[in-house]
């Protein structure tokens, strides 16, 4: 294990280790680009009028803030572990004129508190691959998501062959843990890569989806493989 030795990898106390500098962080290492893909995984789940919407693993809002500027009327919940990565989400939430339309809970994705078929659409964005009891956390969301609404999934990956492929390894092997612990003095994201890399595959991913009742309706490779976009519906004979 790397970083504090309270502090276990993946979970809400290594969040809370890292959560002051998370999102400058994340800028940095990504140049960006991960709010483009947010912007991708918000739109992805084409919702309607006056929506609810779930943002699992939601850290500092950034993905249910995405929703909400891309769905001027939707409601959106996000829930964390971390309790401090939800202090700066709320923050941000006030500097942006969000509070009422976001709210920010702590929870965890394998056990929500929410009845079944009760949202509109649920999403996460780079937290699937850190929780650990990863189909229990699939069964809830194809559980607490209505009949043809949408389930997206935005994780990242490791990218496989040519040349560009290769560059993106080199960046999310070496680059990406080298500059979050030069930037947040935390030797936690040495856990990013490594996680990364015992992701499945997008196909042995894609089967997961199925087997916990999610039916996947796209699966788009983001920036050569870097990351992927999940997307499904609750399967209809659940």
């Amino acid at each position: 294990m790397t970083g504090s030795s309270n502090a276990l990898e993946g979970s809400g106390a290594m969040f809370d280790a890292i959560a002051e500098r998370y999102d400058f962080v994340n800028r940095i290492s990504s140049l960006g680009i991960d709010q483009r893909w947010r912007r991708a995984t918000a739109r992805s789940l084409s919702l309607g009028e006056n929506a609810t919407v779930l943002d699992l693993a939601t850290g500092t809002g950034d993905l249910a803030i995405q929703v909400a500027r891309e769905f001027p009327s939707a409601h959106v919940t996000g829930v964390d572990p971390s309790t401090r990565m939800l202090q700066f989400g709320a923050q941000k939430l006030v500097r942006l004129g969000l509070s009422e339309r976001i709210s920010l809970e702590v929870g965890s994705a394998e056990e929500l508190r929410f009845p079944d078929r009760s949202v509109d659409g649920v999403c996460i964005a780079f937290g699937i691959r850190n929780v650990p009891d990863r189909s229990r956390a699939l069964r809830e969301m194809a559980r607490v998501t209505r009949q043809g609404g949408r389930i997206a999934i935005l994780e990242l990956s490791e990218p496989r062959g040519h040349v560009l492929g290769a560059l993106a390894r080199l960046h999310v092997h070496t680059i990406v843990p080298w500059m979050g612990a030069l930037l947040s003095g935390a030797r936690e994201y040495r856990y990013l890569q490594r996680s990364i890399a015992a992701f499945p595959s997008a196909d042995e991913f894609t089967q997961q989806l199925r087997e916990a009742g999610i039916t996947p309706v796209a699966v788009e490779p983001l920036t050569f493989g870097v990351c992927h976009l999940y997307v499904g519906t609750p399967t209809t004979s659940r």
